[in-house]
């Protein structure tokens, strides 16, 4: 649903007049456009299947998948917009493979799915610090805005990762009195619109790929150090492989995530 959900954000993204920063015009803009309000929808349907993983996998495992998402945007781009995978591309779909196969052999339990006070407050902090960063980049024109736009995006998917994953229950009146709903909900929202105004700013590979590293490294990197998951004894040189391989497949896929502008 993520790589699907790729490519159509892509095309809605350019058919929106272009935005000079960050705010309410880039939200209002965004929502007239039918096919943003359908790339939402996709968004939404792979995050139910992701948070099903997120609470019963390692977070580097899961967090591994949604990179590997662009390899299923890559195939979709061959046969929709039919773009060629040279043999080298079609050598990083399997590395991606691969590298998640060697994740999940190595995967072991999972760790804490509570989180304490503090955590949840520099949960927030940090996001705080993202929509400030975001504002001063986006009235940036400098080059490489949009890779530091899409850093920032994927910190905060990063952050709705992070904060489904220490959700205290699923029920709805549970929902409503977590301090961590709400810490995905504004994490996914910014990051969401930081991306958007990436692709707007330069080329798709150059917003996606800085994107795909944050949002894969920086829960991985709490899932392990402040979270506990677990990682099968004797089995972290394979996991540390799997993980680098997956991360280096994906970023040779990102630019395939650019191929709808043609067509936009």
């Amino acid at each position: 649903m993520f790589g699907s959900a790729a490519i159509v954000q892509s095309v809605a993204s350019r058919r929106v007049t272009s935005t000079e920063q960050l705010g309410v015009g880039l939200v209002l803009a965004l929502i007239r456009e039918p096919v943003f309000l359908t790339a939402i929808s996709m968004n939404l349907v792979g995050f139910g299947f992701h948070l099903v993983a997120l609470r019963t996998v390692p977070l580097f495992l899961a967090q591994s998948g949604i990179a590997a998402s662009l390899a299923v945007t890559a195939v979709l781009a061959v046969r929709v917009f039919h773009d060629p995978l040279s043999s080298t591309d079609w050598a990083a779909v399997v590395a991606v493979c691969a590298g998640l196969t060697l994740l999940a052999s190595s995967a072991g339990s999972v760790g804490d799915e509570t989180a304490s006070a503090g955590f949840l407050t520099g949960l927030f902090a940090a996001i705080v610090v993202m929509a400030l960063a975001g504002y001063q980049i986006s009235r940036s024109e400098g080059p490489g805005s949009e890779a530091l736009l899409g850093l920032l995006a994927g910190f905060g998917f990063a952050g709705v990762s992070i904060a489904a994953r220490v959700l205290p229950d699923l029920h709805f009146t549970a929902l409503l009195t977590s301090a961590a709903t709400y810490a995905l909900l504004l994490s996914g929202g910014l990051a969401f619109l930081l991306y958007s105004l990436a692709l707007q700013r330069g080329s798709v590979t150059g917003a996606t790929a800085p994107m795909i590293v944050s949002q894969t490294v920086t829960p991985s990197a709490v899932g392990v150090l402040l979270l506990n998951d677990g990682i099968r004894e004797g089995w972290l040189p394979i996991a540390a492989v799997g993980f680098v391989v997956t991360c280096f497949g994906a970023l040779a896929l990102a630019r395939f995530e650019g191929a709808p502008s043609r067509h936009a």
